[in-house]
């Protein structure tokens, strides 16, 4: 993670100088400043660009002189009214990428916010440090020849503010959300043949060091369990299946009532008997997003010491083709007792789901459940990669996710649940079956969902459009988004913690 440090205000005596400017605020005080040291070359490379302020614009002045620093650049944080925490994390994410492939190792932050901003200096540069750090994520671990100048540079960021102790106390369990966003990232970066069950397991168990309390169930344990819709999608892989429940116990009462969160844990998935086309199948070492989503969560929430009882709870399977691979047309027994006809063995989520969900809300009677999967392609046919589709039984509980995204960028959009769509499930000779057909796929594998919850206030995230991007954004570089980590945390933050 990149290094970021906090420190009284002064001119760097090396590196790059950044200053994080509001809209029409170019010349403001501290760029006059530097605009006289250099003797008013800064304001000729304003002009020059047209720089103004706007969010995510960049101005660069080189080698400037009278100042020590390799080069000046502004960040542009858009309408000084505007700017929030989001606004803050982009800028720091934007230097960042200006600056990681210019050669550069260390650089200084200035803000320069005038007296309209909401934000205060010190949440704005813990924000700032925190969208930098954020940005500066790359899995690079399998690249063993690459060349030097495709390396990014950047090692350290000093944020230079007024009041440097109360920033870093505001950024620090920021930087835990981080750590927590990219062990997830780096979970559904890892290919199939490293990260599998038994290894994800192994994952898993470095939680403890936190004071995450770590229980495995192995495959002899779940068929005791009756967890038959988990298993049958695991048979057709010479791998064994587990399921891994996480509990953090932060709350000041001990016997305060848990939140549950609970991840679909696909580690690869071919589709098995019912097998996806070649084509893009490589993506599906991420079918386990979702279970990836929970164990960064845990490890954020137990980082920061949120003081929150919670349960993560994620099933992992393969998803194989092999003569002991569940078969369309297979009947399966949940662990509910509700028996499944499968129709497709692709649509094999919600299937490790059903016994998640039962199991977590028998065991845990949680305040409520929210479980996470990258569970249908309709949803990204829906909502493509800007928006996670939200289902939920609970209005409170979806409002309050709601609020979450706008929060922390990480938007989710309610879609209906209603009888209609349930009936779509109705099975000849079971009590359901696993798919509702080609209209409305979202809709019904909620549907499934929810007849496994037991009418504890549950929400669905289907994540499949929002856990893996293939263009970069401000705080989140091509590849997994980490998508729903900073979610979460903001869901017990605000509501959960006592």
């Amino acid at each position: 993670m990149l290094n970021v440090s906090f420190a009284k205000q002064s001119l760097p005596r090396s590196g790059v100088l950044v200053v994080a400017v509001c809209q029409g605020k170019a010349l403001s005080p501290k760029c006059k400043e530097l605009d006289k040291a250099t003797g008013g070359a800064l304001k000729r490379a304003i002009d020059a660009s047209g720089f103004d302020g706007d969010k995510s614009k960049v101005c660069t002045l080189l080698a400037p002189p009278g100042l020590d620093v390799s080069r000046v650049v502004l960040i542009g944080l858009g309408e000084d009214k505007k700017v929030d925490d989001l606004a803050a994390e982009d800028a720091g994410g934007h230097a960042v990428a200006a600056l990681s492939g210019a050669g550069e190792e260390t650089a200084s932050i200035w803000f320069d916010l005038g007296r309209n901003v909401p934000l205060g200096e010190d949440a704005a540069a813990a924000e700032f440090a925190f969208g930098a750090q954020l940005r500066s994520y790359r899995f690079d671990k399998y690249r063993t020849r690459e060349e030097k100048k495709d390396r990014p540079t950047l090692r350290k960021v000093a944020v230079m503010v007024e009041q440097p102790a109360r920033a870093r106390n505001l950024h620090m369990p920021l930087g835990k959300v981080a750590e927590g966003i990219f062990l997830t990232r780096d979970l559904v970066s890892e290919p199939p043949n490293i990260l599998f069950p038994e290894s994800f397991v192994k994952e898993c168990r470095k939680l403890a060091r936190l004071g995450i309390r770590i229980e495995v169930l192995d495959k002899r344990q779940m068929k005791k369990l009756g967890m038959g819709t988990l298993l049958g999608v695991a048979q057709g892989s010479a791998r064994d299946p587990y399921m891994v429940v996480m509990q953090w116990n932060g709350a000041k009462a001990a016997t305060a009532k848990p939140v549950a969160f609970v991840g679909k844990g696909v580690t690869f998935d071919t589709g098995g008997i019912s097998i996806k086309p070649a084509g893009g199948m490589e993506d599906m070492k991420w079918d386990m997003g979702g279970a990836g989503v929970v164990t960064g969560l845990m490890k954020a929430l137990a980082g920061r010491k949120a003081k929150a009882n919670v349960v993560g709870v994620i099933g992992l399977v393969e998803n194989m083709v092999s003569g002991t691979a569940q078969r369309p047309g297979d009947v399966v027994t949940s662990m509910s007792g509700q028996t499944v006809e499968v129709i497709n063995t692709d649509a094999e989520g919600r299937l490790v789901l059903a016994d998640a969900l039962w199991y977590t809300q028998g065991r845990f009677k949680p305040q409520f459940m929210v479980n996470l999967a990258t569970l249908t392609g309709a949803v990204i046919v829906a909502l493509g990669e800007e928006n996670a589709g939200l289902f939920s039984n609970n209005d409170e509980l979806a409002t309050r996710l709601e609020a979450a995204g706008r929060a922390t960028g990480d938007h989710v959009w309610r879609l209906p649940l209603a009888k209609a769509y349930d009936d779509m499930l109705k099975s000849d000779i079971a009590d359901m079956k696993n798919i509702g057909g080609r209209s409305a796929g979202s809709i019904t594998a909620a549907q499934f969902l929810q007849r496994f919850v037991n009418e504890v206030p549950w929400a669905h995230l289907d994540i499949a459009g929002v856990t893996w991007s293939k263009k970069a954004k401000p705080t989140v570089p091509r590849g997994g988004t980490g998508f729903g980590v900073r979610l979460l945390d903001r869901l017990v933050r605000d509501h959960y913690e006592k």
